[in-house]
Parts: structure tokens; sequence; C-alpha cells
């Protein structure tokens, strides 16, 4: 089998049952968002291609990449958050963003909110939040400031990776982005498993297991979180090197260009020796609480 014809054969799985579905108008909680949220379509996903040469055309983009990559693996993860965002999303509202039911009702919901410290890093989960929890957050992430808040703990950071390597496809080649997808619907699934929606009878691909919640509100499932935030964790670093690895050319290009008079050209620092005063516990300054 070539090389081709094995990472077709290694992604279908995960693809052929959406495009089933799909051609069947069904949606599906948890892997929709995978063809959704991020915009790399199926077809483009399954064609295998081989990383290419140095391009100037992708140094804008690899270098700062780089530079988010390097400053979210040189912060410390935080294994606390136990997937609240989710049910941020949904405090104090009488809109929910998926159908299915919450597991424990609004007012239950409502009180596990209440009953927990917020510190959300990551502002795509952020800019989802309700009014009324959006002052509850200890972090105030902005679209521009990704790389003074985004830690290696976080499981939409380490989907995100996904996003990262595909928007560089030309650079980082196929196994790679087959790589980070991978990791990206496993995390999907824990995403779903603690979020407060009641998914009983979703039917997850590609073992055809069940869904089961990951009841966040007790200490079994706090502990089960983290366990799997840490595992995720541990697979994410690997992915985010080799990618900071692929970019790393293009960031010191941008950079020597820019010592060398370049107005355009962006001054990349390598951060993967150093700390940085955003952690999300020094971050927590930019708070109203």
């Amino acid at each position: 089998m070539d090389q081709a014809a094995a990472h077709r054969a290694r992604l279908a799985p995960y693809i052929e049952p959406h495009l089933e579905r799909r051609r069947r108008q069904v949606k599906h909680p948890v892997h929709d968002f995978l063809f959704t949220y991020y915009t790399y379509r199926p077809a483009q996903l399954m064609r295998w291609q081989p990383p290419g040469p140095f391009d100037a055309k992708h140094g804008a983009l690899a270098a700062s990449t780089f530079a988010l990559l390097r400053a979210t693996d040189a912060r410390r993860g935080n294994f606390g958050c136990f997937g609240l965002h989710e049910w941020a999303m949904v405090y104090r509202s009488d809109r929910t963003r998926h159908p299915q039911p919450l597991r424990l009702g609004a007012a239950a919901t409502n009180q596990v909110v209440e009953a927990h410290r917020l510190n959300c890093s990551h502002f795509d989960a952020v800019r989802f939040f309700t009014e009324a929890a959006l002052p509850l957050n200890t972090l105030r992430p902005g679209p521009g400031d990704r790389a003074d808040f985004e830690q290696p703990g976080c499981l939409h950071a380490t989907m995100d990776l996904y996003k990262h390597a595909y928007r560089l496809a030309e650079v980082v080649g196929s196994d790679l982005i087959a790589d980070a997808f991978e990791l990206a619907w496993n995390v999907r699934i824990a995403d779903m498993r603690a979020a407060p929606y009641d998914l009983s009878g979703t039917t997850l691909d590609p073992d055809r297991s069940q869904w089961t919640p990951i009841c966040i509100e007790t200490p079994d499932g706090k502990r089960e979180y983290a366990e799997l935030q840490r595992a995720f964790t541990a697979r994410a670093a690997i992915v985010r090197r080799r990618l900071a690895e692929a970019c790393a050319p293009y960031a010191q290009a941008q950079s020597t260009a820019a010592v060398l008079g370049n107005p355009s050209a962006p001054v990349v620092h390598d951060l993967s020796r150093q700390t940085t005063p955003h952690s999300p516990e020094s971050a927590t300054l930019r708070t109203s609480r």
C-alpha cells in the first residue's frame, strides 16, 4: 500500500460515517464540530501530500504560528478548569448551543457554574460565554493576545493544533495533519462528555461506542477529566513541537529579514527557553473579580 492509500485508509473510519450522515442530513452533536468549526474539507483531509520545500509565501503565517506554539509550550498547564467552558456557554440563559437537554437541568447547571472558579484561557471558548458568565471568568483573553494566554492543558488549544497544521499543509504535510486530526477527534469526545448536555444514545465513531458523561460536578468526574486532560497534554506536546520544528525556518527567516531592515517582517522570538509573564496565574491581574 502506497502512502496515499495508507493515508486514506487511516482516515476513512472517521470521514466516511460523517459523509454518510451529511448525505442523509443527520447532525452529530460531537463529531460535526471537526467538520464545521474547522474549515478543512473532508476531501482535503483525505488527500495525502508530503511536506514541501521552503517557500517564503508561508513566512508570515508560519512565523506567527511558531510564536504561538512556543509560547504555549513554555507555559504551565492548567488542570483545574474541568471543562466548565461549555457550562459557561449556557449559564443563566434560555438558549443552549445544542438541541439535546441539559443533563442536570437549567437550575442545577447554574449552581455548578456558581460553585466553581472559571479560569478559561481560550478566547474562542470565552467569546461564546453568556453575558452572565463572562464576569465570572478570572481571565480576559482577547482575539489579539492568544500567545499571552494559551496554555498546554486547554483541550481547545489542543484541538486547534489541527487548524494550525492544515493551514500550513504545504509546509507540514498530511501525516502531521492526520496526527493532529486524530488527537482533536479524541479531545472533542472528552470535551462533550464533560459538557452539561445529556447525549444519551449518541454513538461515537470510529469504534461505535456509546457516549457516557464525565460528571465534572463530582470528585470522581473531576479526577477523570483531569487524567484525560493530562494524557491529551502529553500527546499534544509531541504534535506541537513537530509543528514548531516545521515552522522554525520561517520564523528564523522573518527574524533575519527584520534585523536586516525589512519593516514588513515581524520579529519572532524563540520562546522555547523562556517563561512568560502572562501565565494563567499572572493573567488574573486583568480581571474584574
